[in-house]
């Protein structure tokens, strides 16, 4: 239940824990990934969700998905070092096979804002930005490598179509450009930084551990990222585009992130339960978990002993309830848009390794700014 009382509506597509999840245009199909080498895709009809294609082109797990709105093409990619663009033709997904030239496991991948080009990070501590080349007829890629030290985790593109913000292992949040001059026109100076070759380094952030998610705001002027050290971080490249303020929480280490507003975003992870948080004058604040049990937790030291003495009593274990008085009963994987649009987010999804996936309406709490 939500703090409000109203239920949260979620569903269980029966495919096992879900590691990354993509949703079409109109919202009427999914595709997501259950820890294995196949991508679902399910449609809402009858007031059910049922599976209709069954993509199985890669080898290993799927490790990243998304799903182009403008040209209804996904992009996956996966621990077998490969990525394919999917092509819907007459009824049939058709694979393509994309040149991202790893020799280690891809993790994330990521369509840029006018779907031209995509980025995808690796194992190989670089990220491939792949584009179509016309004349050949295939898709290919160019690399960024310095000064990247790890396996890179996260990705996501500035508004602008030319940056990109990478999350990596060796505890640094980066700013790219990733402009290829095929396929883009020359970016205009920004608070990021004036000139923006291919693979320049135009700001460098440190955490306190593995960066697990970044994103960009709808305007571009702000980044967000969550690392394993149960920390979010902030930046206001209108303010001072080298600065992060990194905000520690008591909670369990956030694995995901996700604007809503300009001013509020929304991180989730370990804790099974998405996490609101505000900026107001220019400082990050932690405002309210958006999944509230209706019942208070109670659990105090003389329950606990009773328990205990119970058991020794009676000389046999009293059955535990071990379910969590969250929604989610495992880690959240990954936050999403569903409803509204770019800057004021009325609904988001969640999928988690429970194997579910809820949709959060926000209307619903009216601790929202």
């Amino acid at each position: 239940m939500s703090s409000s009382g109203v239920p949260v509506l979620h569903w269980n597509f029966g495919i096992g824990p879900i590691t990354c999840h993509a949703w079409n245009k109109d919202r009427t199909q999914i595709a997501v990934s259950a820890s294995s080498n196949e991508i679902h895709i399910f449609e809402f009809r009858n007031g059910e969700w049922q599976s209709v294609h069954t993509l199985s082109e890669h080898d290993l797990p799927v490790t990243g998905l998304d799903w182009g709105t403008k040209t209804n093409r996904i992009v996956s990619c996966s621990q077998d070092k490969n990525a394919f663009v999917w092509t819907f033709d007459k009824n049939v997904w058709k694979p393509e096979l994309v040149l991202v030239r790893f020799n280690r496991a891809a993790t994330y991948v990521k369509w840029s804002p006018l779907e031209n080009k995509f980025a995808v990070g690796s194992g190989a501590k670089l990220v491939s930005v792949c584009y179509y080349e016309q004349e050949n007829h295939w898709w290919v890629s160019k690399q960024i490598k310095k000064p990247i030290r790890s396996t890179v985790t996260c990705l996501d593109w500035h508004p602008n179509n030319v940056l990109l913000a990478v999350g990596s292992c060796d505890f640094k949040c980066r700013v790219f450009s990733a402009y290829v001059k095929e396929v883009d026109e020359k970016p205009s100076p920004n608070p990021w930084g004036q000139k923006m070759p291919f693979g320049q380094l135009m700001s460098e952030y440190t955490v306190g551990g593995w960066v697990h998610r970044v994103a960009f705001s709808p305007s571009g002027c702000r980044l967000a990222f969550v690392s394993h050290d149960s920390s979010v971080s902030f930046v206001d490249s209108t303010v001072d585009s080298q600065k992060a303020q990194n905000l520690r929480t008591v909670h369990l280490p956030f694995t995901t992130v996700e604007w809503i507003t300009e001013n509020s975003i929304v991180a989730a992870g370990h804790d099974c339960s998405p996490v609101l948080f505000v900026v107001s004058q220019d400082i990050l604040k932690e405002v309210c978990k958006l999944d509230v049990p209706s019942a208070t937790k109670s659990s105090s030291v003389n329950s606990a002993l009773q328990l205990f003495k119970n058991i020794d009593r009676n000389n046999a274990a009293e059955k535990v309830v071990v379910a969590l008085k969250t929604l989610h009963q495992n880690r959240i994987t990954q936050i999403l848009p569903h409803s509204g649009t770019v800057g004021n987010v009325s609904k988001f999804t969640t999928c988690g390794t429970d194997g579910i996936v809820a949709l959060w309406d926000l209307k619903n709490h009216p601790s929202l700014v």
